[in-house]
C-alpha cells in the first residue's frame, strides 16, 4: 500500500477511505494540503485526530498551510482542540514570526479579556523583531487587554516613542520619553498632550522648554493653541512668561486674540508684539481691538518709546488721551507726528492739541501754522473754548477773519469774532444789529458783564426772553423790558413777567400802563396785553386800563371785545359798576354777558340786560330761578303774552306745588310737553277734575298711551264709570292691561272689572271678582283663564270664605301640578281645614293626571291627622310614594312601625335597624329584625343589636348570633357578653364559631369547660384550637382537684415546650408514661437521662426498661449501661443492648462498603493519568529546537560589563524535550 501511495495518490486515498483506515486518510489529506477535508471527514466518521501532531507535520513542509489549518481549527464547533498558546509556540520554535503573527491577529479579533496574555505576546515578538508591524497593530487599536506597562517599555526600546507615551501611566516615564522630540512627529505629540491632565501637560511642557526652548517652542505653542480650554489660558501665559519667551507668547495669543475679550490677554499680546519688534502688529491691534486696557497700554507704549508713534496715537485718539499724547510728542520733539495727527488722523481733536500746546508754552507761530494748515476741517467751537479758557482768544483773529472772508456762516465763527469785536470796542452795536449769523444767547451772555445795553440788543435780536428779562431786572432797565414785552405779544412771556413770584412786577406794570401801551398803535398788542392782565388775574389794573381806552373816546372806544371785557372784568372785580356800564354801553354781547351776570349772582343786572335785548324767556327765567318771584313772573307774562314765557311760568308753578295754577298756565301756553310732570303733580295733589281738563287738551296735540291711560284712571278716581265705558269704546291708544292692573292695585275693582272684561283678561277678571266676593263668577273666569296662578288665587279666596265646594273645584285643577300642590296643602292646614284637604287629596287620587306627589302628600296628611289609615295607604301605594319625604313625616309624628316599613322599602336597613332598637315596643318583630340586621352596612349595628338582644330578648340571642356569625368580630361579641354577664348564654354560638380559632372564643369556652369540669371537651378544644394563653390556662388548672384536669395542664406544658414543668407535673401524679413520652418529644438528652435516674431512685425497674425503649435515640449507651450495671438492672437493660449492637453493626458495614468504593475510584483515576502522560511524551519527542531569545532588559549580553550570562532554563523533566528559549514570556507548561 505504501508503494501504491507513492505511485498514485488519488487511488491510495480511495483505498484508505474504502478500508476505513482513518489515520491514513487524514495523513493523505494533509499531504495533499486539503486541510478543510480533514475536518469534514473527521466529523463524518466521528473520529478525533491528533490535531497537534497534524499541525507539526504540516508545519515542516508548508508553514502557510499550517497557518490556514490552525485557523480552521480555531473556527471548529466547540472551540479549538489545541490551545492557542501551544499553536503559537509551535510557530515560534521554528522562528516563523510572521506566521505566528498572522495566526494570532486572526484569532484575537474578538478582543476578549481572557486573551490578554496572547495579545501581549504578539506585540512583544513584533516589537523585538518587526517594530513596524507592532506599530501598525497598535495603530489599528484592535487590542485592549494586553500588559500595557510592559509593551510601553518595549516601544521605548524600539524607538516608538509616541506609542510608549500612549502606554505609560506614570509622569516620570512620560517626562523621560517626551523629550525625544527629534524622533516624534510634532502633530502626534500635540495630540498626545490632549490626553494628559492639565497638571501633567504643563509639567511636560516645562521639561520640553528646559531641554530645548527654541527647538520645542513651536510644538508647545501649537499644543497650547489646540488645548487652551483644558490647560487654561492663564496657565499657558504663565508658562511662557516663566521662560520669558515673548515670541511664544506672541504666537500663542495671536491665535486666541480674535475670540477673547479679556483686556489682560490683549495687553499681553501688545506687550509681546512690541518686545519682539512686531510694530505693525502693535499698530493693528491698538487700532482694531476694543478690549485692551487703554490706560495700561498707553503707559506701556510711552515707557517703551517705540520709534514709531502710531500705536500710541491709536490708543490716545481712541480713548481720549489726546492731551497726554500731545504732551508726550511735544516733549520728545516729535512735532512731525503732531502735525500728522491733526492733519490726517483726527482734525476734530485739534482744539485739544492746541490747548495742550498752549499749556506747554509752545511758540504761537507753530500753533497758528498748525491751525491754518487744517482750516475748515477744524471744529471752531471747541477751539474757541480752549483759547477762551486760557485768555488767548486774540490768537484766532487771523483764522476767524480768513473763514469769514471765505463766506463761512458758522455760528461759532461769528460768535468768536463778535466776542473779539466787543472786547476791542470796535463799534459793537453795528455788529450786533447787522450780523445775522451769531448766536444771540452766547454773545449776549458775553456782553452782560461788559455792557448790559449791548446784551439787551443781542437778546432782542434773538428773542431770548428769559435772558433779556434777567438782565433788565438785574440792571433796572424796566422801560426797555416793558417795550420788549408789549412788542413780543407772547402769552408765555406775559405770564412770566406778571407772575406773583416776580418781585419786579409792579415796576413793569407801571411802565406798561404809562409808556408801552400808550405808545402802541397796534390792536394786536393791546389785545395781547389785556389778555395777559386777565390771565394774571389783575382785574383792578385791567379796569383802570380799559376805562382809559374805552370810555375816553380813544381809537378803541367802540370796540366790541373791549366793551365785553370791561363789563366782565367789572362783574368779577367791582360789581357796583356793572349797572352803570350796562346803561352807558350798547355794543356788547348781551346774551353772553347776561349769563355771566347770572353766574356772578347779579340777578337784577342780568334781568336788565335780557330785558334791554328783548330776551323775554331768559328774563323770566331770572325772575323765576334766581330772584324767585312767581308774582313778578306772572305779571311779566301778562305784559309780554308769549306762550314760551307762560310755559316757563307754568313749570315754576308746578315746581312750587301750585298745581291748579300750573295747569291753567299750561293751558294758556298750549304746552303739552310736560304732561308727565303735570300728571304726577295732579295725582299727588288729588286734583283729578283739573287733570281731566288738561289731559283732554293734551289728547288734541299728541297720541300717547300714557295720556289715555291717565285719563281713564282720572275718570275712575272721580267715579265716572260711564265715561270709562264710553272712552274705551272710542279709538284710543291706552294700554288697557296696565290701566286695569293699576286700578286693581288701587282697589278700584269696579273700574278694573270693566277693563278686564273688555280685554278678556280672565285671570285678572277672576281675582277682581274674588275681591268683589263674586266667587261663582270668579270660578267661571278662572276656568276660562286655565292658569295655575289664577286657580290658586280663587281657591285660596274660596277657602278663606269657607266656600269649600268651589275651593275643591279649584284645588283639583291645582294639585295635578307638583310645584303648586304643597302650597295648597299648607294653605288648608295653616287654617285648620284638615278634613277638607284630606278629602281634596283623596279625590285627586282618581284623577287621570294623578302623580307621586298626591299620594305622598296624602300619606303625610294621614301621618299627621289620620294615622290609623297610614299603614294601609303605605302598603297599597308603596311604589307611588316619595318615600324619603314620608319617612320624614313619620319620624316627626313618631309612627315607628310605619317608619321601619318605609326604611325597608327604601333599602335603608341601617336606619330601619336603629329605629327598631330605639323603639322596640312598637317596631320590633324578631323575624323582620333578623332580615334587616344582615343587610345593614354599618358593622357597629351588629354589636348594637347584640346589646339590644342581651337586654331585651336574651332567649333569642343565639338565633341572632348564628345569623351574624359570618359578619361579626367574635372577640368583640365575647367581650360584650362577658361584660353583660351572659357568657354561658352564648355557648352554642361560641361552639359553632370555634373552628375559626379565635383567641377570645377559645379562652371563653375553655373557661366554661373548666367550670363544668368537662375535661374531655377541654382536651379536645386544646388539641384542635391552639390560639389562647396556653401557659396561663396550664397554671390555672395544674392544681385542680381532678387528676384529668392536671393531666391536661401537663399536656399544655408539653405542647408549649415547657418540658420540665410537664414532666414534673406528671411525676407528681405518677403518670410515668406521660413523662417518658414528654422526654422523647423534647429531644433533650439531659432530661431523658434525669428521668432514668429518677426511675432508678424510685425503684421503677419496668419504667427504667420502658424509658430506654421510648427514649432510645436520646440516651447515651455508656450512661445507660453504667446506670444499669451500678444499680443491678442489666437484665432490664439487655433489650436496649441488643438493639444498640445491631444498629452499630449495620453502620460499620456501610462504612466498609464506602471505603472500598473510594479506593477503586482512586485507582481508576491514576491509571487514566498514566495513559495521558505516556501519550504526551510521544508528541514531545517530535518538537524541534527553538531559536535563542534576545536579551531581556536589565540583563547584559556577552559584551556587557560584568559578563553576566543568564543561565538556560532547566529542561522539562521526564519528557526528553530540548530546553525552551524565553521570548519574554513564561515557558510553556507540561502537557
Amino acid at each position: 500500500m505504501f508503494s501504491l501511495q507513492t505511485v498514485d495518490n488519488d487511488l491510495a486515498l480511495k483505498i484508505y477511505t474504502k478500508a476505513r483506515a482513518t489515520p491514513k486518510v487524514i495523513a493523505a489529506f494533509a499531504e495533499r494540503r486539503e486541510f478543510d477535508k480533514i475536518l469534514i471527514y473527521s466529523k463524518q466518521v466521528g473520529y478525533t485526530p491528533d490535531y497537534l501532531f497534524l499541525l507539526q507535520t504540516i508545519l515542516r513542509s508548508d508553514p502557510q498551510g499550517a497557518v490556514n489549518f490552525a485557523l480552521m481549527m480555531s473556527q471548529m464547533e466547540g472551540g479549538c482542540p489545541v490551545d492557542f498558546n501551544t499553536i503559537t509556540d509551535l510557530f515560534l520554535q521554528r522562528n516563523l514570526i510572521r506566521e505566528a503573527t498572522a495566526f494570532l491577529l486572526d484569532v484575537l479579533k474578538p478582543n476578549l479579556p481572557e486573551h490578554g496574555f496572547l495579545q501581549s505576546k504578539v506585540l512583544e515578538i513584533n516589537l523585538v523583531t518587526f517594530p513596524n508591524v507592532a506599530d501598525a497593530i497598535l495603530a489599528n487599536g484592535m487590542f485592549s487587554h494586553y500588559d500595557r506597562p510592559r509593551i510601553g517599555q518595549l516601544c521605548e526600546k524600539a524607538g516608538l516613542y509616541i506609542r510608549a507615551l500612549q502606554h505609560y501611566t506614570e509622569l516620570p516615564d512620560i517626562k523621560r520619553v517626551i523629550v525625544n522630540t527629534h524622533a516624534i512627529e510634532p502633530q502626534a505629540l500635540v495630540e498626545f498632550f490632549g490626553t494628559l491632565s492639565r497638571e501633567w501637560a504643563l509639567e511636560c511642557m516645562k521639561d520640553l522648554l528646559l531641554v530645548n526652548l527654541r527647538g520645542n517652542l513651536q510644538i508647545i505653542v501649537q499644543a497650547c493653541k489646540e488645548y487652551s480650554e483644558q490647560l487654561g489660558v492663564e496657565s499657558c501665559i504663565k508658562l511662557f512668561e516663566q521662560f520669558k519667551s515673548y515670541e511664544g507668547l506672541y504666537f500663542f495669543l495671536g491665535s486666541y486674540l480674535s475670540s477673547s475679550e479679556d483686556p489682560e490677554i490683549h495687553f499681553k499680546y501688545i506687550e509681546a508684539a512690541a518686545k519682539t519688534g512686531q510694530i505693525k502688529e502693535v499698530e493693528r491691534v491698538t487700532r482694531e481691538s476694543n478690549f485692551y486696557d487703554a490706560e495700561k497700554t498707553k503707559n506701556f507704549l510711552m515707557e517703551a518709546k517705540l520709534p514709531d508713534a502710531r500705536p500710541l496715537i491709536n490708543v490716545c485718539d481712541r480713548f481720549g488721551f489726546v492731551p497726554d499724547l500731545t504732551h508726550y510728542l511735544y516733549r520728545n520733539n516729535m512735532l512731525r507726528y503732531i502735525e500728522g495727527y491733526v492733519q490726517k488722523v483726527n482734525p476734530g481733536n485739534a482744539p485739544l492739541v492746541v490747548g495742550q500746546l498752549l499749556d506747554d508754552e509752545c511758540p504761537e507761530d507753530f500753533i497758528k501754522g498748525l491751525i491754518l494748515s487744517v482750516r475748515s476741517l477744524l471744529p471752531v467751537e471747541p477751539l474757541v473754548e480752549e483759547c477762551e479758557k486760557r485768555n488767548r482768544l486774540r490768537l484766532l483773529t487771523q483764522f476767524l477773519e480768513h473763514l469769514v472772508s471765505e463766506g463761512s456762516q458758522d455760528v461759532h465763527v461769528h460768535n468768536a469774532l463778535g466776542k473779539i469785536i466787543i472786547d476791542s470796542g470796535n463799534n459793537p452795536e453795528h455788529f450786533l444789529t447787522t450780523n445775522p449769523y451769531y448766536d444771540s444767547r452766547v454773545v449776549g451772555k458775553y456782553c452782560e458783564k461788559r455792557d448790559p445795553t449791548l446784551a439787551v440788543v443781542a437778546y432782542r435780536r434773538g428773542q431770548c426772553d428769559d435772558e433779556l428779562i434777567n438782565v433788565t431786572n438785574k440792571n433796572s432797565l424796566f422801560k426797555l423790558q416793558a417795550r420788549y414785552v408789549v412788542e413780543r405779544m407772547d402769552a408765555d412771556l406775559w405770564e412770566k413777567v406778571l407772575s406773583p413770584d416776580n418781585e419786579y412786577r409792579r415796576q413793569l406794570i407801571d411802565q406798561v400802563v404809562s409808556t408801552a401801551l400808550p405808545e402802541s398803535k397796534s390792536p394786536e398788542q393791546v389785545s395781547a396785553a389785556v389778555k395777559a392782565f386777565m390771565t394774571a388775574d389783575l382785574p383792578h389794573e385791567l379796569i383802570e386800563l380799559l376805562e382809559k381806552i374805552v370810555l375816553q373816546n380813544s381809537a378803541f372806544s367802540g370796540n366790541f371785545n373791549l366793551q365785553n371785557l370791561l363789563i366782565l372784568t367789572a362783574i368779577k372785580a367791582d360789581p357796583s359798576r356793572v349797572m352803570d356800564y350796562i346803561n352807558r354801553l350798547d355794543n356788547f354781547d348781551g346774551p353772553a354777558i347776561g349769563e355771566v351776570a347770572v353766574e356772578a349772582q347779579l340777578y337784577e343786572e342780568a334781568f336788565a340786560i335780557f330785558k334791554k335785548f328783548n330776551l323775554n324767556v331768559q328774563a323770566v327765567n331770572v325772575l323765576l330761578d334766581n330772584i324767585r318771584s312767581i308774582e313778578r313772573a306772572v305779571e311779566f307774562a301778562f305784559r309780554v303774552e308769549e306762550e314760551a314765557v307762560w310755559s316757563q311760568v307754568a313749570k315754576a308753578q308746578l315746581r312750587e306745588g301750585l298745581v291748579s295754577d300750573a295747569i291753567e298756565s299750561f293751558i294758556r301756553a298750549d304746552d303739552a310737553t310736560q304732561f308727565l310732570e303735570v300728571i304726577k303733580a295732579a295725582e299727588d295733589a288729588n286734583v283729578y277734575h283739573d287733570l281731566v281738563r288738561y289731559l283732554l287738551m293734551v289728547r288734541q296735540k299728541t297720541k300717547e298711551p300714557k295720556v289715555d291711560g291717565e285719563l281713564i284712571y282720572a275718570y275712575a278716581k272721580i267715579d265716572r264709570l260711564g265715561d270709562i265705558e264710553e272712552f274705551i269704546l272710542m279709538p284710543n291708544v291706552a294700554n288697557l292691561q296696565n290701566v286695569g292692573d293699576r286700578l286693581y292695585d288701587e282697589a278700584l275693582y269696579e273700574a278694573a272689572k270693566i277693563i278686564f272684561a273688555f280685554i278678556s283678561n280672565w285671570a285678572k277678571l277672576a281675582v277682581t271678582l274674588v275681591k268683589l266676593k263674586q266667587f261663582q263668577g270668579a270660578v267661571d273666569a278662572a276656568r276660562k283663564a286655565n292658569s295655575a296662578k289664577t286657580w290658586k288665587e280663587v281657591c285660596f279666596a274660596c277657602v278663606d270664605a269657607e266656600e269649600f265646594r268651589l275651593a275643591q273645584i279649584c284645588g283639583l285643577n291645582i294639585i295635578v301640578q307638583v310645584d303648586d300642590m304643597e302650597e295648597v296643602s299648607e294653605y288648608y292646614q295653616n287654617r285648620g281645614h284638615f278634613n277638607e284637604i284630606i278629602s281634596l287629596m283623596e279625590s285627586g287620587l282618581g284623577l287621570e293626571r294623578a302623580h307621586m306627589g298626591i299620594f305622598t302628600e296624602l300619606g303625610v296628611l294621614y301621618a299627621r291627622y289620620r294615622y290609623e289609615k297610614l299603614m294601609e295607604h303605605i302598603k297599597l301605594f308603596s311604589t307611588r310614594l316619595n318615600i324619603p319625604k314620608l319617612i320624614r313625616a313619620c319620624n316627626e309624628q313618631q309612627h315607628w312601625k310605619e317608619l321601619t316599613y318605609l326604611y325597608i322599602q327604601y333599602d335603608e336597613f341601617d336606619n330601619a335597624a336603629t329605629t327598631v332598637m330605639n323603639h322596640s315596643p312598637e317596631a320590633w318583630e324578631h323575624m323582620q329584625f333578623k332580615d334587616i340586621v344582615v343587610k345593614v352596612a354599618n358593622v357597629e349595628l351588629y354589636y348594637k343589636a347584640v346589646h339590644f338582644y342581651l337586654q331585651e330578648h336574651p332567649d333569642l340571642i343565639n338565633d341572632l348570633l348564628n345569623v351574624l356569625a359570618l359578619r361579626v368580630d367574635h372577640t368583640r361579641v365575647v367581650d360584650i357578653t362577658r361584660k353583660a354577664g351572659h357568657l354561658r348564654l352564648v355557648k352554642p354560638y361560641m361552639v359553632a364559631v370555634q373552628s375559626n380559632n379565635v383567641s377570645a372564643v377559645n379562652e371563653a369556652l375553655n373557661g366554661i369547660y373548666i367550670e363544668e369540669e368537662d375535661y374531655d371537651r377541654l382536651r379536645e378544644s386544646i388539641e384542635l384550637h391552639d390560639n389562647f394563653d396556653q401557659i396561663g390556662l396550664a397554671q390555672k388548672i395544674e392544681k385542680h382537684e381532678l387528676l384529668e384536669m392536671r393531666r391536661v395542664a401537663a399536656y399544655i406544658y408539653k405542647k408549649a415546650g415547657r418540658w420540665k414543668q410537664s414532666i414534673a407535673l406528671s411525676k407528681k401524679d405518677n403518670l410515668y408514661k406521660d413523662c417518658m413520652e414528654t422526654c422523647s418529644q423534647s429531644g433533650d438528652r439531659e432530661l431523658s437521662e434525669e428521668l432514668l435516674v429518677y426511675f432508678i431512685e424510685q425503684g421503677k425497674k419496668e419504667c427504667f426498661a420502658a424509658c430506654l425503649f421510648v427514649c432510645y435515640d436520646l440516651i447515651r449507651p455508656d450512661v445507660a449501661l453504667e446506670l444499669a450495671w451500678m444499680n443491678n438492672m442489666i437484665d432490664f437493660a439487655f433489650p436496649y443492648v441488643l438493639q444498640l449492637v445491631r444498629e452499630y453493626t449495620s453502620k460499620v458495614d456501610e462504612l466498609i462498603k464506602d471505603r472500598i468504593e473510594a479506593q477503586n475510584e482512586v485507582k481508576a483515576k491514576e491509571e487514566e493519568e498514566k495513559d495521558m502522560v505516556a501519550q504526551q511524551n510521544m508528541y514531545a519527542q517530535l518538537l524541534p529546537l527553538a531559536l535563542p531569545a534576545p536579551p531581556m532588559p536589565g540583563m547584559g549580553g556577552p559584551g556587557m560589563p560584568g559578563g553576566f550570562v543568564p543561565p538556560p532554563p532547566p529542561p522539562m523533566g521526564g519528557m526528553g524535550m530540548p530546553p525552551m528559549p524565553p521570548f519574554g514570556m513564561p515557558p510553556m507548561g507540561s502537557y
